[in-house]
């Protein structure tokens, strides 16, 4: 008899572990502006070591890219798991519910299969996009400043009617973490964590730096030699497409930040020195979260992800943005995490294989048994989880739209980039380029037409075409970029 009672207990604790490893919880640590250069990512500057931690009882994707290097787009892209040509939305102006209504979310998705769903910061560009789907809500903050004296400047420039009103674009105030914004995302994470930790739960952590400005307390920048960081090239890819880079981007919006011309080394040292403060910054928020997990006994039933919205040029090709088709802002971190009684003899691996951020809403599909689930664009890359080395696909894809008449789109191979730029309308190829990034972030020689490499421009055009045929229909557009928006480089 107490065979029988020691085998049906035996047999239920097994079934309810199966049971937990199907519906997991889900942590989305969504962090902004952050490019692929993390320790764990062999950076020689980056002090990470949470996020390395994670990467050690997880599978890091060496090659995962994002469908637009902009933050709207990128986040509805990953949110609704459709691309931003399918969603028709290029541009940060549009919420996705202004022109879609009945695109089905993954916190929409997640709710309707019993999931608490839960919004801490930045997870959409904008606020108000799904907001009734979230059981906990915690808006992102504006940005904010402690020093005093950038205090009285706020104001002062505020009185002066200055708009866009933005303050310097680096701050180093001496403070507790929950001074700025991403600590009091943190606490109210962990605070939310102790309170549905008997739910079910789908949770993201929107971490809003390393987006300027490169606000951090000051420990962190104490982490770092500012003469240790090399300044980049400023040289601008030979034969690129006119088009092809924005100059500034927010950059040129700060206060104190010349209007024209090139940053001066100090200067771009002082930035550089903010980002990786900023980065280390978001690195403890990280690292709290999960011991809170740890403490509160979920971290055996929770998968955690670990991604980016778009990489971000520090000084590259004299640049301080995202805003276009180029590896260093498209190329992003991701790290996922399994639930720890649950393919454990994967962590700790690295993955080439190409993914994409649209691939997360339904690998979270398939990984949760969630029922009713939308059609994607993206596919599970649960077979990637399970054998981090199996071949997968050929490319990667990315567009961004320069107005109504211009889209540039680009494919990647895992070596080589190809981009066409096209009239949004007929397709017609306005110009061409292919860069080799086997080794590197950022690549300088334009090789499009160049006869020696007619083999591989053949061939990564094939790839492109198979997403974005030649003879396609118009690209569909909701949502024009504002022209004041974006300044170009011109060749």
């Amino acid at each position: 008899m107490k065979k029988i009672v020691f085998l049906f207990c035996l047999t239920l604790s097994v079934f309810t572990t199966f049971a937990q490893q199907e519906k997991p919880n889900v942590l989305i640590f969504y962090v902004d502006d952050l490019r692929a250069e993390l320790g764990c990512y062999g950076s020689e500057t980056a002090k990470t070591p949470n996020i390395d931690n994670l990467a050690k009882d997880g599978v890091l994707f060496n090659k995962a890219y994002v469908q637009q290097a902009i933050c709207a787009p990128s986040r509805m892209s990953t949110l609704t798991g459709l691309r931003p040509e399918t969603l028709g939305i290029y541009s940060i102006f549009t919420p996705l519910r202004k022109i879609h209504k009945k695109v089905v979310s993954m916190p929409q998705l997640f709710k309707k299969n019993g999931y608490k769903t839960v919004s801490i910061g930045k997870v959409y560009h904008h606020s108000v996009d799904d907001k009734k789907v979230w059981t906990n809500y915690f808006g992102k903050e504006a940005n904010s400043y402690v020093k005093p004296e950038n205090i009285a400047l706020m104001k002062r420039l505020k009185a002066e009617g200055v708009k866009p009103l933005k303050g310097p674009a680096f701050e180093d105030a001496d403070v507790a973490d929950d001074a700025y914004k991403d600590g009091r995302v943190s606490n109210y994470a962990i605070q939310t964590l102790k309170e549905i930790k008997d739910d079910k739960f789908l949770m993201f952590v929107g971490l809003s730096k390393p987006h300027l400005p490169f606000n951090a307390p000051k420990k962190y920048w104490d982490l770092f030699d500012r003469n240790s960081f090399k300044i980049p090239s400023r040289k601008k890819p030979e034969g690129m497409y006119r088009l092809a880079l924005s100059k500034w981007g927010e950059l040129k919006g700060y206060y104190g930040i010349p209007k024209e011309g090139d940053l001066d080394d100090e200067l771009t040292k002082t930035l550089i020195h903010g980002y990786h403060a900023s980065v280390s910054f978001i690195d403890a928020q990280v690292g709290k979260i999960m011991q809170t997990l740890e403490e509160l006994d979920l971290r055996k039933n929770t998968m955690v992800i670990f991604m980016s919205d778009h990489g971000y040029k520090i000084g590259e090709y004299g640049a301080w943005c995202k805003h276009s088709n180029a590896e260093i802002d498209v190329r992003v971190p991701l790290i996922i995490s399994r639930e720890t009684n649950y393919k454990k003899r994967n962590t700790g691996k690295t993955s080439n294989a190409l993914v994409e951020n649209v691939d997360i809403f339904p690998t979270l599909v398939e990984v949760c048994d969630l029922k009713n689930a939308p059609v994607s664009d993206g596919k599970s890359i649960t077979p990637v989880l399970n054998k981090p080395n199996i071949k997968w696909d050929k490319a990667a894809y990315s567009v961004y739209a320069r107005g109504t008449k211009i889209m540039g789109l680009t494919t990647t191979d895992g070596d080589w980039r190809y981009t066409e730029w096209r009239n949004s309308t007929t397709h017609k190829v306005l110009e061409g380029e292919l860069y080799k990034h086997k080794n590197s972030l950022v690549s300088y020689v334009n090789l499009y037409g160049n006869k020696k490499y007619k083999k591989v421009e053949k061939r990564m055009k094939k790839l492109l075409e198979i997403q974005f045929p030649s003879d396609g229909k118009a690209f569909l557009q909701h949502d024009i970029p504002k022209k004041n928006n974006i300044i170009f480089f011109k060749n």
